[in-house]
């Protein structure tokens, strides 16, 4: 019987969380904090000067994702898989593209860690994200705008006579059109996929890629790379207690703080390695099991970055697995990494109308145990490279493949993203490989709304704005004047840098929530929150911020907000911020006691644990903080 490849769809269900509304209050900052590097002067030169390029200071014209909840239900998901006699890949269109899972089918073994729920969590640049599998990162430093966004599916005939599933979609921050070309060749061992980048626009952007591989991990697990030094980025700890950010030392690998730090259980901490890589080595990674087999990941020249990150096995590591995988058994995961620059805080330059490619291989790697777990380094690396030399030899050719169909047209639409690709290209004319067509019938009403823009007014109806599309700027400020206008114009404006003209554009906006919120945050005058949660005292991210910023300043009119706010752990939160500011432990105890399940609680941070101590210090006790409140990242 002839091997063959086979593509199709699917429903994959699973428990999960209700992903809710997006956040429609404009996310003027972004609301993670900038990863700062506190030793950027000793730095290499071309390190530093990538580290301070391309920092995305909002999300626009993207919304926040933070209405999930920590509810699972029975839920089904689109799903494609692509499989041959060797290999069946998952794919999740609806959520980033997501490769779920990847299966040896002869051996049966799982090649990712396959989270058996869908539970989003506050690490993503617009919030919400969720863990296993691999995540494709584009953009900006951090988790990318689209991981929990639909993205464009179709098959695409391959080089070889089987088929090709492609992904694309609009990164909406930096304008780069991102294709995904998944390609399982009938015969082969490894899944290929082909990335490619385009910025169809006149003018240099920053570029980001990482491909974020989540790998089960037990105590035997080591991490196998080409690389006998590695960029050590971590929070700090015993090596740094008195560090204020956080700091990019070059160490070697692999000893490490009296560790073998290729054993991600060995680590007490959250830390990431950054892996030089060694002259003359292709670049790749792989994470062997205590008999020598796992996953392995490997790729042309232009992606030469590569990472392990781990929780760490502190209370707060620990904590954030079982948070992101309700339910974790046995140990966990562990994150290996690939990417276009060192380091996951650099972003490059990727010049006017040009495309950036590359194609990674996934698969199954098998090694002597005994060299894999040598304790000498080098014998490990070498006996990983050995292993994967056919593929690795094979890549450059199997690419040249590839890109004979990269600007194929789809064949077949297996699923629809976004709109706004499409709406871009209205306004811009560009020039979009026939391959990532963004088609006028893609367009829904919200995507819609704007086109009237173009003709130089927009609508003012009654509701909820979307996200400024600030790179319109110029058409905003040409268009028709009226209240939505004006809020667009002001949003517009204060991305550009143009504080004062911001606020001028949304007081003339008038009396409207949204509005009124943005001047309550950029002014800090609390009258305009406290008439923006009058007109919506539902909306909880309103009353949230508003009671938050009024906390700061003049704990009264806190309390005034507080007295009709809806029932939330996010306003519960600030009930107990409240009550330790008043003196009032007690009720601040009581209240953290009873249970506070903050969905959106963010890594690096931890106000539960914080609050806590805080109220037991006050009170004078010192009862321990309960394990479900252990979010730190540091600790040993």
């Amino acid at each position: 019987m002839a091997v063959v490849t086979i593509l199709s769809a699917h429903q994959l269900v699973l428990p999960a969380a209700s992903l809710g509304p997006e956040n429609p209050l404009a996310p003027l900052h972004s609301h993670q904090e900038l990863k700062s590097v506190e030793n950027l002067a000793d730095l290499p030169e071309d390190l530093r000067d990538n580290i301070q390029y391309g920092r995305l200071h909002s999300t626009l014209p993207c919304l926040n994702q933070d209405g999930y909840d920590r509810s699972l239900v029975d839920t089904a998901f689109p799903v494609l898989v692509l499989e041959n006699d060797h290999l069946r890949a998952t794919v999740m269109p609806s959520l980033g593209g997501r490769l779920y899972s990847l299966v040896h089918k002869s051996s049966g073994q799982e090649l990712l860690y396959r989270n058996p729920v869908f539970q989003p969590a506050n690490l993503a640049l617009r919030n919400a994200w969720f863990a296993g599998g691999v995540e494709w990162n584009v953009g900006s430093t951090g988790h990318w705008t689209g991981t929990c966004a639909p993205l464009h599916a179709a098959r695409v005939e391959g080089p070889d006579g089987t088929p090709v599933l492609r992904l694309w979609e609009l990164e909406r921050t930096r304008n780069l059109v991102t294709q995904l070309d998944f390609w399982l060749p009938a015969d082969a061992e490894f899944l290929y996929v082909g990335v490619r980048l385009q910025n169809p626009s006149d003018t240099e952007v920053p570029a980001y890629w990482w491909s974020n591989i989540a790998v089960e991990q037990s105590p035997e697990t080591r991490v196998l790379v080409p690389a006998d030094q590695a960029w050590r980025f971590g929070y700090a700890g015993a090596d740094r207690p008195d560090a204020t950010g956080r700091w990019l030392d070059l160490i070697g690998v692999p000893d490490f703080d009296g560790i073998d730090l290729t054993y991600p259980m060995r680590h007490p901490r959250a830390v990431d390695f950054f892996f030089e890589p060694l002259a003359g080595e292709r670049p790749w990674i792989a994470s062997v099991d205590a008999a020598g087999h796992g996953l392995a990941q490997a790729s042309t020249e232009r992606l030469r970055g590569r990472k392990l990150f781990v929780w760490g096995e502190s209370d707060g590591g620990r904590r954030w697995q079982d948070w992101l995988a309700p339910g974790l058994e046995g140990g966990g995961y562990a994150e290996i990494q690939a990417g276009l620059a060192r380091t996951q805080l650099e972003h490059l330059k990727l010049p006017a109308a040009t495309s950036w490619h590359w194609l990674e291989a996934y698969g199954r790697m098998s090694v002597d145990p005994a060299l894999a777990h040598s304790e000498d380094w080098q014998t490990a690396r070498n006996a990983g490279a050995s292993a994967l030399r056919p593929v690795v030899d094979d890549l450059a050719a199997r690419e040249r493949e590839w890109l004979a169909v990269v600007d194929a047209a789809p064949v077949e639409q297996l699923a629809v993203g976004s709109g706004w690709g499409a709406l871009e290209v209205a306004r811009t004319g560009w020039t979009i490989s026939p391959g990532t067509p963004f088609a006028d019938d893609t367009m829904t009403s919200r995507e819609r709304a704007w086109s009237p823009l173009l003709d130089g007014r927009l609508p003012a109806v009654d509701g909820v704005p979307d996200g400024t599309l600030v790179a319109w700027r110029e058409l905003l400020e040409r268009a028709e004047d009226n209240w939505l206008v004006w809020y667009h114009r002001g949003v517009a404006r204060h991305c550009a840098g143009e504080v004062e003209s911001a606020v001028d554009a949304w007081r003339r906006s008038g009396d409207n929530p949204w509005a009124l919120r943005n001047l309550g945050l950029v002014t800090g005058d609390l009258s305009y929150y406290e008439r923006a949660v009058e007109l919506r005292p539902d909306l909880v991210p309103l009353v949230a911020e508003a009671v938050a910023a009024a906390l700061d300043t003049d704990v009264a009119r806190a309390e005034r907000m507080l007295d009709h706010a809806p029932d939330d752990p996010r306003i519960r939160l600030l009930r107990v911020r409240h009550a330790l500011q008043i003196g009032n432990p007690q009720t601040a105890h009581e209240l953290l006691a009873e249970g506070i399940q903050l969905a959106t609680v963010r890594e690096g941070a931890n106000p539960l644990t914080d609050y806590w101590l805080a109220a037991e210090e006050a009170l004078g006790t010192n009862r321990p903080v309960p394990s479900r409140y252990q979010f730190g990242m540091g600790g040993n």
